[in-house]
């Protein structure tokens, strides 16, 4: 494939020409989106596990819990300055800033939100109870791809989404849960919806996100994704800096660090790394919705859900019963139907074009 003709993968499959990967070759494009994935499962992986222990050891402010998932965003502003300066000109959006602050102002209250919802699931369940559960969020997204995003409800997704509801299912009726310590079976389920309901509004926050970047942005520099990033990050931080003072938790912080199991130092350090490890899976969600599609993203991050329960095992000691290894492998089928679907759609992708090579 020659230069003139690069393309990549978005709108789930679909070749559509972008002018910042034409001028890339096929291997450059696939490294970009290795790089992603790999901020992706590094970052949400070690996030979470960072989040249950800051539970574990003592933490107990779900409002803290929120704040570090997009505290860190300020570490984004290096590149995203490089990118700016040296971005092509003739790609500056025509979109009015009303439009953009509003856009960047909903979506950041939305994202603090959701993260809010994500630590109270966080709080009530184990790490790996807690990510088996976040994977149904593909079965969200594809009913929010076929509405936003014009993606097809194919067999192969039907089957995903069957089989991902039956792995939630398995959790939410198993009796033999591993709740952590002092967790009632109201606050087990209540962690389950909690979970369940952020998993939902964050497939929604992809697909909108895809729609802002092709509908409003109308952008085709990498610095957008950087810039959506920021801007919501930084409305997020300062909801959940709101919610912090408001609901009073911020008197209970001093007593946190210094009753923290590990220490006051470790205390500091799991919050620090947090952030930074939710950043960096903040990178890798935004890009490859970017880079590849919103549909795709969500595939790779249910992958990351799926490994995070094995490293909850080893590094946790969560305990795997039956029910959960029938869960995690349920979520690993769907998964695997996800990604055989987006293979299929891949070699269709490459036909059309090749037809259309040889017309041309």
């Amino acid at each position: 494939m020659t230069d003139s003709q690069e393309a990549i993968l978005i709108n789930n499959g679909t070749l559509t020409d972008r002018p910042l990967f034409l001028k890339l070759r096929r291997w450059q494009w696939w490294l970009l989106v290795a790089l992603n994935i790999l901020f992706l499962l590094a970052g949400q992986t070690a996030a979470v596990i960072l989040g249950r222990f800051y539970y574990d050891e003592g933490g107990k402010s779900k409002w803290m819990a929120t704040l570090v998932q997009t505290a860190a965003f300020p570490i984004l502003l290096t590149p995203y300055f490089f990118l700016c300066f040296s971005k092509d000109p003739f790609t500056a959006s025509t979109t009015p800033i009303g439009t953009i602050s509003v856009l960047y102002f909903v979506l950041g209250v939305t994202i603090a939100f959701d993260n809010w919802l994500y630590s109270v699931g966080l709080l009530y369940l184990s790490a790996s109870t807690y990510s088996l559960i976040c994977a149904t969020q593909l079965v969200f997204n594809a009913v929010f791809s076929f509405f936003f995003n014009s993606q097809k409800v194919t067999v192969l997704i039907l089957n995903s989404i069957i089989v991902l509801t039956l792995s939630a299912s398995l959790i939410a009726v198993n009796e033999d849960s591993d709740a952590p310590s002092g967790v009632s079976k109201w606050k087990y389920f209540l962690g389950f919806l909690s979970t369940l309901g952020a998993s939902a509004l964050y497939s929604l926050l992809l697909s909108l996100m895809q729609l802002s970047f092709q509908k409003v942005l109308k952008k085709e520099t990498f610095s957008v994704v950087l810039e959506m990033q920021i801007y919501t990050a930084l409305v997020a931080t300062c909801v959940s800096i709101v919610g912090l003072f408001a609901s009073g938790e911020w008197k209970t912080l001093h007593g946190e660090m210094n009753d923290f199991g590990k220490g006051r130092v470790a205390y500091l350090m799991t919050l620090a790394w947090t952030a930074v490890a939710w950043q960096i899976c903040s990178v890798g969600v935004v890009g490859l919705i970017f880079v590849v599609s919103s549909l795709f993203s969500n595939v790779i991050s249910t992958l990351s859900l799926a490994l995070t329960p094995i490293a909850s095992v080893i590094v946790l000691h969560d305990k795997m019963n039956g029910v959960k290894i029938i869960a995690l492998l349920l979520a690993f089928w769907g998964f695997a139907s996800y990604i055989y679907q987006n293979y299929l759609d891949d070699l269709e992708a490459k036909k059309t074009q090749a037809e259309v090579n040889e017309a041309v």
